[in-house]
């Protein structure tokens, strides 16, 4: 009677169990994020864990993926902006706050990315890759270390550096060498920063402003010099051994890449799910080995290599962080340094 009543219950259990089963089978969610920014074999394994399909999409830049969002061209259901971005986002309610008790390796973020400037109460976000901006240089071409972003600028250099397409990133550094707020809105911080940017380009210093390529050029030595991203600098030190990579003194960017669920998003406990996989310790560890970016996960940098560790790049030290800041939103300034940008790239 015993081994009965167990059968019965079993089947029972079964039966009951098999609209939950059906429901995840059939659950998808939309992941919108930015280009070669994930291993694919990560998506598989979520997929074939939780019986959840993902659908993915990608984007170029933060203003595109918040300009998608903001028409309505897609639902999506975790997204990955930047942090000022991030703080736009929460200023202007587009974000669904997180539900961390069904994330409970988000809480292995490291301490000082779990309550951001641009996320302070730390319920919008939780950060997925993060690093710094800097020089990438070739040892070959230049007179030992670099330690200030006055070398980007020096005649002596002409037609040997590339910069970031990018008003933030050309801007923002500009601003730190002349020793002002990397976020500085004052008219004439502004105004001396462009005419830095516009006498290094009328110097003939600048070889061309660049996104993506510039890894692949600087690997080839085409350049002395680069402003870059940690990561890209990173992979292209992999590729060519000359290179190096330094954070000027002066200051820098330290930026965070997070991820999100936008307002409305319609499989929110899912998209939870996807989030705090992402944050599983060997799942971070697969990322960060392709990505080439820092990863924010406390578990994976204590199991680095004492190579890892000490890498600055990879990981930089608090010493480098201190000395950087974030980028703050600065949407409703926006049409100021547009109009600093056209008259440098034009």
């Amino acid at each position: 009677m015993r081994r009965i009543a167990i059968s019965l219950m079993l089947v029972l259990c079964l039966t009951l169990a098999l609209p939950m089963f059906a429901q995840a089978a059939d659950t998808s969610i939309t992941v919108f994020n930015w280009y070669d920014y994930i291993d694919e074999s990560v998506i598989k394994m979520f997929e074939e864990e939780t019986g959840i399909q993902v659908k993915y999409a990608n984007f170029t830049t933060n203003e595109e993926m918040y300009a998608k969002l903001n028409a309505g061209a897609g639902s999506y259901d975790v997204i990955f902006p930047s942090d000022y971005i991030i703080e736009r986002m929460i200023r202007e309610d587009g974000l669904e706050p997180l539900n961390f008790d069904n994330m409970p390796n988000a809480r292995g973020v490291i301490d000082w990315m779990q309550k951001p400037s641009y996320d302070p109460t730390g319920e919008y976000s939780v950060a997925y890759m993060w690093g710094t901006v800097g020089i990438l240089y070739n040892t070959e071409y230049v007179d030992g270390e670099i330690t200030s972003w006055q070398t980007m600028f020096d005649p002596a250099y002409k037609k040997d550096v590339f910069m970031l397409d990018s008003i933030r990133d050309a801007l923002g550094v500009t601003l730190k060498m002349l020793g002002y707020p990397i976020n500085s809105k004052e008219p004439a911080h502004l105004e001396e920063a462009k005419q830095a940017l516009l006498k290094q380009k009328a110097d003939g210093i600048v070889k061309g402003y660049l996104v993506d390529e510039t890894k692949d050029k600087m690997i080839a030595g085409e350049a002395a010099m680069a402003l870059m991203w940690s990561g890209d600098a990173l992979y292209s030190m992999a590729e060519n051994d000359m290179l190096a990579y330094a954070v000027p003194e002066e200051g820098s960017n330290v930026w965070v890449d997070g991820m999100c669920i936008p307002k409305g998003a319609r499989n929110k406990e899912a998209a939870e799910q996807f989030i705090d996989f992402l944050c599983r310790p060997d799942v971070a560890r697969m990322n960060m080995d392709y990505i080439y970016y820092s990863t924010p996960i406390q578990a994976v940098v204590d199991e680095m290599s004492e190579e890892e560790k000490s890498n600055e790049t990879l990981n930089p030290p608090q010493s480098t962080v201190d000395r950087c800041e974030f980028f703050n939103d600065i949407s409703q300034d926006m049409e100021i340094y547009d109009r600093i940008w056209m008259e440098i790239r034009g």
